[in-house]
């Protein structure tokens, strides 16, 4: 399977030409599965909640944003999971979406919302899912998530073999942690970020780029720099993240003692 990410900066408040922007880097490409960085359709900072509902679609892949995704899907015959802002009847919520040419494969909605996330999102109410593609199990976990070791490890538990990890990263930990996350389950993990800084009347952001692609012993199959915009595809075996054996002796999961980690 040829997996990858797309390092970009999104545009604030600008779907349309967000969209526009993937398209035109992934022109020419061939992969299996792309992932893309957290709410590339609306850009991380508002200046309120009306801004950000301006930005946001519902998860239906009726919106401008998430329908223009579909159609590159089908261009390429592949996966494609991007984080967006997603309009619910009950509020918004920062979330990623797998869509393949047949539409809107799976849903995840952030669990851990980051520092004034809090102000503009509701949080994540539909767990850790994972999701099948070309007899590969797939998971999603959001930016933030890679703090709570939980996330990664549920969705390994339910047999995820590749971990898309869309994420806006202003602190420098997450790419060295997303080591761990991936050897402590013996899974891949793509990390997409996203470059450059965003500013509103109120706050400004910087974002550290480095993209990663990370195999099932930790190894780092891919990555970009911190400013970069750029495509990287690798080609990787999701069946070797079923072998969970870290010695001949100890399985990460066989191993594991529920009794003893109760509270």
């Amino acid at each position: 399977m040829n997996i990858g990410f797309l390092q970009f900066a999104p545009t604030r408040l600008d779907p349309a030409r967000n969209l526009s922007l993937i398209q035109s880097a992934i022109a020419g490409s061939t992969f299996d599965m792309l992932v893309l960085p957290e709410l590339a359709n609306a850009g991380y900072l508002f200046e309120d909640y009306e801004e950000l509902e301006m930005a946001s679609e519902p998860a239906d892949g009726n919106g401008i944003f998430l329908s223009g995704l579909i159609t590159l899907a089908a261009e390429w015959h592949t996966c494609i999971v991007c984080g967006f802002a997603e309009k619910a009847p009950e509020g918004i919520y920062n979330s990623a979406v797998a869509v393949t040419e047949d539409g809107v494969l799976a849903l995840y909605r952030k669990v851990h919302l980051f520092h004034t996330e809090k102000d503009f999102f509701l949080p994540g109410n539909l767990g850790f899912p994972v999701f099948e593609f070309q007899s590969t199990c797939l998971g999603m976990m959001i930016c933030f998530d890679w703090v709570f070791p939980e996330a990664a490890r549920t969705l390994a538990l339910q047999g995820a073999q590749i971990i898309c990890h869309p994420a806006n990263l202003i602190l420098p930990y997450c790419q060295a942690a997303m080591v761990t996350r991936s050897l402590e389950n013996a899974v891949f993990s793509i990390t997409a970020n996203r470059t450059g800084s965003e500013a509103t009347s109120h706050q400004s952001l910087h974002f550290t780029g480095n993209s990663q692609i990370i195999g099932p012993k930790g190894e780092k199959l891919d990555s970009a720099s911190e400013a970069e915009t750029c495509l990287k595809i690798v080609a990787v075996n999701p069946e070797q993240a079923h072998d969970k054996f870290f010695t001949p002796r100890n399985n990460l999961f066989i191993d594991r003692r529920p009794d003893a980690y109760s509270l």
